[in-house]
């Protein structure tokens, strides 16, 4: 995949500490990952996209397929926010084993 192709401009965040919400909870925050914008691509994931990316291993579902150059900071615990759209990634795959781009799996968080 070309770079032309990364039309997508997101932002990649992991948990940060967890602070006290007044009541005897607790509220997440979450941090910004460095750079603080990466550019992807986003595409809604097709039955076929996933058995070629899970084939073999066991799968939650995903709603999308991300592109990107590689990003060491991204992890299944990270999210993506995209415009105002946000995304869990649920999976993430190391293209080649190169460190110079990933493939994704993430579903979109409705609240």
């Amino acid at each position: 995949m070309s770079i032309n192709e990364y039309r997508h401009l997101v932002i990649f965040e992991n948990p940060g500490a967890s602070i006290s919400d007044g009541d005897g909870g607790w509220t997440q925050t979450w941090t910004s990952l460095s750079p603080s914008r990466w550019q992807v691509s986003i595409a809604p994931a097709t039955a076929r996209d996933l058995e070629r990316v899970s084939a073999g291993t066991v799968l939650s579902t995903a709603t999308h397929i991300v592109r990107g150059r590689y990003h060491a900071g991204v992890t299944t615990k990270s999210r993506m926010i995209f415009q105002d759209r946000t995304f869990s990634i649920t999976g993430k795959r190391n293209i080649e084993e190169r460190s110079k781009s990933m493939e994704l799996l993430a579903v979109e968080v409705v609240a």
